[in-house]
């Protein structure tokens, strides 16, 4: 599967040198320097990868976040010269996989991108195997494990792939408490350079988006998460 990254910074010579990199190691790099740009290049391209700076003229990274909407299968990685933690939880919010805080180590960005790109491949490859019609179903709503599709009311919701994994995960391992680093090692995969507050942003996405039945989802406090309800399997 070829990886399709793009690359927006409204500081050429940040954008040029991670291109450059990139293209080292046999991805395909498109570069932006601005936030309107950087939507263009979406629409063209579809990268399978968003790297992208937050502070930028025309539209900032969270505004290109807000206008591709949380339901995109992108992997994104936000730059940001900022250290707050509330600029960081506001990206993961928008739909940011991950982040980095300028000046970051090149290496360590390869790295992220790597650990990234292997998520995409895994969740590109299970969407290809030949699963049985297997169905989880919880009050109404039903997680279709072979489609990657989660029906409320026989409604369909869009699930990014990684909340849908996190939902199926729980849902298939109900009334079992797991903590967050448990969570990070079954859902993500031992690589992922993120901290455990990504699990509670996705908590947080699932839950709106199941609306009345949210909570199937208990925090379980000072530990994690675990799901609950009667649940059938097909």
């Amino acid at each position: 599967m070829e990886i399709k990254i793009l690359v927006v910074d409204d500081e050429e010579n940040i954008t040029d040198t991670i291109a450059y990199a990139l293209k080292r190691e046999q991805y395909t790099v498109y570069t932006a320097y601005d936030g309107k740009e950087a939507l263009d290049k979406i629409q063209k391209f579809h990268p399978d990868i968003l790297i992208l700076d937050v502070m930028m003229p025309k539209l900032s990274g969270y505004d290109v976040c807000k206008k591709i909407g949380y339901n995109t299968n992108m992997g994104i990685i936000m730059l940001t010269a900022k250290n707050d933690l509330v600029d960081k939880v506001l990206g993961l919010e928008l739909g940011a996989d991950d982040y980095m805080t300028k000046p970051f180590d090149l290496l360590e960005l390869l790295a992220r991108v790597r650990s990234l790109s292997r998520r995409i491949k895994k969740a590109q490859s299970d969407m290809e195997k030949n699963y049985d019609d297997e169905i989880l179903k919880v009050y109404e709503i039903k997680i279709c494990l072979k489609e990657r599709v989660v029906y409320i009311e026989d409604e369909i919701i869009d699930f990014k792939p990684k909340e849908f994994d996190l939902l199926a995960f729980l849902v298939k391992n109900k009334e079992r408490t797991f903590s967050r680093y448990e969570i990070l090692d079954r859902v993500w995969g031992q690589d992922y350079f993120g901290g455990t507050r990504t699990i509670d942003i996705h908590i947080q996405r699932i839950r709106k988006k199941l609306g009345k039945y949210s909570e199937i989802l208990k925090t379980m406090p000072k530990i994690g998460y675990k799901a609950v309800g009667k649940i059938y399997e097909k």
